[in-house]
């Protein structure tokens, strides 16, 4: 059986809470980029139920609210399924001047903003505010997100202290209090991560992006997990989706939220080349890559609709040679060392 799909947790996240290899990332179900209509989000979460996904990650910032209020019809049913969601935004109202059809890359949202406010009262609101739209009186994860430079610029010294001085504190006494199951970070840069845990005592990192078939630089801070005993939950394992589509097709391509450089582009056409020879799909790969690392607990991917919920599944499912990863290697499309579905 391919290691990938019999991977389990080596370490329960904050001792006692069980991740399936693949989670649901929910952030499409807050209308990221294009509309999702209720019907089409509530048709998602039962083929999500069908296919056996019980870990479901979302946040405030997804759809200003509408991921966390979509999914709560479904938490209600299976009170078994593991929920993840974040604080360090509070939701506020806008005036009708603030309306658009797309805001900060989500579409047709309520009439709310998010506003970056990790201080102890905030953390707690926002805590409070996310358990009324999920309908629960208790979240099993919740990340800190978008704490570090890549999101705050030279505002990242002030959130930081705001949090540790504050949200932190605030994330500490819900955990004790039995409120939340596990603290983390949910971000997208590696020097971040670096600092909590140099800093916090956390349970686990969301990290989308920086550890994917076609980037690897967070290697070494998954090895610094290991040794601190965080467990990784790996998010973005598409890289903003040229993993998903590739790059034979037409343009633009995108990676990391952005049009994509040309040696990027270079560097997924060459492991598209691999892909063909053996006849396994790039988004398969790409999926499976990150589960093989022994820290790796989960790999979340951006679901929207029923159809992609089915092919993530068979994805993630797909035999891959070992041949295949050993081509990457001799290719040098891989990082020296990085651990590879067996």
């Amino acid at each position: 059986m391919n290691a990938s799909r019999s991977k389990t947790p080596i370490k329960p996240i904050g001792g006692h809470i069980q991740l399936p290899a693949l989670g649901f990332g929910a952030a499409p179900l807050g209308n990221l980029y294009r509309a999702v209509s209720d019907k089409q989000a509530d048709e998602t979460l039962a083929a999500a139920h069908s296919a056996g996904f019980n870990y479901f990650d979302t946040a405030p910032h997804y759809g200003f609210g509408l991921s966390e209020s979509r999914l709560a019809a479904a938490l209600q049913t299976r009170p078994e399924l593991v929920v993840s969601s974040k604080v360090g935004r509070l939701l506020v109202p806008i005036n009708s001047a603030e309306r658009a059809p797309i805001r900060q890359g989500f579409a047709n949202t309520p009439d709310l903003k998010p506003v970056f406010d990790y201080r102890y009262e905030a953390v707690m609101d926002s805590f409070a505010q996310s358990c009324q739209r999920l309908g629960r009186e208790r979240i099993d994860i919740v990340y800190a997100h978008d704490l570090g430079v890549l999101t705050h610029g030279s505002e990242d010294a002030f959130y930081w202290q705001q949090f540790t001085q504050g949200g932190y504190r605030a994330l500490q006494e819900l955990k004790a209090a039995g409120r939340i199951g596990a603290i983390g970070l949910g971000v997208n840069e590696v020097a971040v991560c670096q600092r909590a845990l140099n800093e916090l005592q956390i349970d686990v990192l969301l990290l989308a992006g920086r550890y994917t078939l076609l980037e690897q630089t967070a290697a070494p801070l998954l090895e610094q997990c290991v040794t601190a005993g965080v467990s990784v939950v790996v998010g973005g394992a598409f890289n903003s989706g040229i993993l998903a589509r590739g790059v034979m097709g037409s343009a633009p391509h995108y990676y990391d939220y952005q049009p994509a450089a040309d040696n990027i582009i270079r560097r997924v056409r060459a492991l598209e080349i691999v892909c063909a020879e053996f006849d396994v799909p790039l988004s398969a790969a790409a999926l499976q890559f990150p589960a093989a690392h022994p820290q790796v607990v989960s790999v979340v991917a951006g679901l929207a609709c029923a159809a992609e919920v089915e092919q993530a599944k068979r994805w993630f499912e797909h035999p891959i040679p070992t041949a295949f990863w050993h081509s990457l290697r001799e290719r040098g499309l891989m990082a020296p060392g990085v651990p590879v579905p067996a």
